[in-house]
């Protein structure tokens, strides 16, 4: 027993070894912004100094469980005295267990555990305390042997500490309790199993004992006790990023896991984004959406600013990440296409591109792509097509750089992406791929970055993976307000009043929505959608993500400027021209005149296109054909879109026309669409007199398709 006193660790070794069973997370600037569970087996709080205990609380300690704590030595000889030897060591009660004491067991107790009840502690350790108790006394002082026991006593179940139950049972912290809760945490002590009801009378004894002359209500205690006893659920994480916490706690070395994690994060901005994602999702009720996800890098450091990994309380899987989830990134991939063909020479950022039908023979049929608001610009620049996010001039520029080749470029910049070009085809494009949030994010940062790549977390490389060039002429594109009106207009939420380019993305059948863009110093991505893969309802790239993305800008740049970067050695920027030439030595002009950025070498004053008749019948005077689809064409019906969407679009060469499909009148003008129906169909181009100057034959193919119209 003598040596057992010995051997009873200095108060600053009991406080420094406190291990608390979270882990916590902190922003760049010291704040607190998650608490992690750890240890399955106890909760542990803080330690918590006794400086920070309520005095009510420490008041309620002492009148409940040691009235003399203040006068003995260790051990309450008036107690001793005033009971029989044999009721005295009684495991029954613990009527002479002086404060001290207890602290005592707890510390020969690495579990903590004082040992109630009939399985007790017998005469030899009951002798022990006793010694062990008049050493603590020697070597500590009062204030540190309170303070101690405060954080040691278990309170209830796997509550130990003052901190995890006052955190649990009361959601505060431990300076805050009130009498009334000091009374009920000091009733646990004595009776930590026990029944709400006799918890709160026992409290219900140490409040009357604090309160002299002052008579208690104890039913009201009762009803307050079994309230409070019923918190037995907790979060095992608590804060505002239980996501990027995980992910930093994964990082760790598990057997010496720190206890406190010091992270990039800035909590001011993590918890603007959170409830702006929260917000807006709110306002998207009715829409069938509610999950979402945003992240904010540092251009420069790749540092992760912001992680919301999902909407909280919103959605049904809180605990997905919607950072790391593959989705579906839609037209968010068409930025590096166009900045591959640029920087291959393909085309130039004046380049004109056929936004029209068309019907791109691959091994497994014809592959006909969409726009997403199923209309056709005819002929555009390829600043136009990016901007405003044509698909069909994304797919013929696709088709000059090849799937194999873009395939090669997404991997460059961090896009791994799960299954080989082919499988995929031209639709990836289109993004018909898998991306994280997160690689899709620090993808852009690569733009941001004039072409250099650098992991999350790291500054980029010297060596770029995009040219500089052509990223710094992307950019330029997807910071053109007026490039991107014909599709988002002059007003877009997407136009901030710094600089800054984003792209949105909308994947297949409205299952996925992005926003994903950068300014001088950040870069910000967000998601919107269902974590189930379910489509959300009438959800557009400017009302789903984009709202969302430029509020977080806007709050980033609230008072920091953000400057266009300087354009890089080897770019020409020079005035051009575009038109079309109709015959007879007529233009008509495309867009309007404008400056453009050219890789040097690739400028030049005019980009037209000739639309000659090529053989058309003269009919009355007027050139008529049926200009698309071409004759033979089969068209398929794709299943994830739902089949009012889908239109087949019809195109003459020349103005009078009337369309006749299978012998049946449709329509008058220069373009028509139908919705198509599967079958082998025949299209006519009649004058009015009903005479066929032209016809096509094609066929719609769509298993299920039939089934999937009509109920719908």
């Amino acid at each position: 027993m003598a040596h057992a006193a010995q051997a009873l660790p200095a108060f600053n070794e009991v406080r420094t070894g406190w291990r608390s069973s979270e882990v916590r997370v902190l922003d760049r600037h010291g704040e607190l912004v998650q608490r992690l569970r750890v240890d399955p087996q106890a909760r542990r709080g803080e330690w918590v100094a006794l400086a920070d205990v309520s005095p009510a609380l420490r008041t309620a300690m002492v009148w409940s469980e040691d009235k003399r704590f203040f006068e003995h030595s260790g051990v309450d000889w008036r107690a001793v005295s005033a009971a029989a030897w044999g009721n005295l060591w009684n495991t029954r009660t613990r009527g002479a267990s002086t404060i001290t004491m207890q602290l005592a067991a707890l510390l020969d107790e690495p579990d903590g555990e004082l040992q109630r009840g009939a399985g007790g502690r017998r005469l030899p350790q009951k002798l022990g305390q006793a010694v062990a108790a008049q050493s603590l006394e020697r070597r500590w002082r009062k204030d540190q042997i309170l303070e101690a026991y405060l954080n040691l006593v278990p309170f209830r179940g796997e509550l130990i500490g003052i901190d995890a139950l006052s955190r649990t049972l009361f959601g505060k912290a431990a300076h805050g309790l009130d009498e009334r809760e000091a009374a009920l945490a000091a009733a646990l002590v004595r009776g930590p199993n026990a029944s709400p009801r006799q918890v709160a009378q026992r409290a219900c004894g140490v409040l009357q004992l604090m309160q002299p002359g002052t008579p208690a209500d104890c039913e009201a205690l009762q009803l307050f006790a079994t309230s409070a006893l019923n918190q037995r659920d907790f979060a095992a994480s608590e804060g505002m990023a239980p996501h990027y916490a995980r992910r930093l706690l994964a990082a760790q070395p598990a057997p010496d896991r720190a206890r406190t994690l010091r992270s990039t994060l800035s909590a001011p901005l993590q918890r603007f984004a959170l409830h702006t994602l929260q917000r807006h999702l709110r306002e998207l009720q009715g829409r069938h959406v509610q999950d979402g996800a945003l992240l904010v890098l540092d251009n420069a450091s790749g540092e992760v600013l912001a992680w919301v990994g999902s909407s909280g309380e919103l959605s049904a899987a809180a605990e997905v990440d919607g950072v790391t989830a593959l989705r579906q990134p839609g037209s968010t991939l068409k930025p590096f296409l166009y900045a591959q063909a640029i920087a291959e020479r393909r085309m130039t950022a004046a380049s004109l591109l056929e936004d029209s039908p068309a019907a791109i023979p691959t091994a497994s049929g014809l592959y006909i792509p969409q726009n997403y608001d199923r209309r056709f610009k005819g002929w555009v620049s390829a600043r136009t097509a990016l901007a405003a996010s044509l698909n069909v001039p994304a797919v013929r520029t696709l088709v000059m750089v090849s799937p194999d080749a873009f395939h090669q470029q997404l991997g460059a910049i961090g896009l791994p992406l799960q299954e080989p070009a082919g499988y995929y085809g031209y639709s990836l494009a289109l993004g018909s791929a898998e991306v994280p949030l997160l690689s899709l994010t620090n993808a852009f940062r690569t733009l941001a970055n004039g072409g250099r790549y650098g992991a999350v977390g790291a500054a980029p490389q010297a060596t770029p993976a995009i040219d500089p060039r052509a990223a710094f002429i992307v950019g330029d594109i997807l910071s053109d307000t007026h490039a991107r009106a014909r599709t988002f207009g002059s007003d877009s939420v997407l136009a901030t009043r710094f600089w800054s380019a984003v792209k949105t993305g909308t994947s297949k059948d409205m299952r996925d929505n992005w926003a994903v863009g950068w300014s001088e110093r950040y870069t910000v991505g967000v998601w919107v959608g269902n974590a189930s893969g379910a489509p959300m309802w009438d959800v557009s790239g400017t009302s789903g993500a984009a709202p969302v993305w430029a509020a977080v800008m806007q709050h980033l740049h609230s008072a920091t400027p953000s400057r266009a970067p300087r354009p890089p050695a080897g770019l020409v920027h020079a005035g051009t021209t575009f038109d079309s030439s109709v015959g007879a030595g007529q233009r008509l002009p495309l867009e309007a005149a404008r400056t453009e950025w050219f890789l040097a070498g690739t400028e030049q004053p005019r980009f037209a296109v000739d639309m000659p008749e090529r053989g058309l019948a003269q009919r009355g005077g007027a050139a008529l054909r049926i200009r698309s689809p071409a004759h033979g064409t089969i068209v398929a019906l794709d299943p994830d879109i739902p089949p009012n969407r889908q239109r087949l679009n019809f195109t003459a060469s020349g103005a009078g026309g009337r369309w006749r499909l299978d012998g049946k009148p449709l329509a008058q003008g220069t373009q028509v669409q139908w919705l198509p129906w599967p079958g082998r169909h025949v299209m006519q181009l009649t004058d009015a007199r009903g005479r066929v100057l032209d016809e096509v034959r094609f066929e719609v193919r769509g298993a299920g398709v039939k089934e999937h119209a009509r109920n719908h």
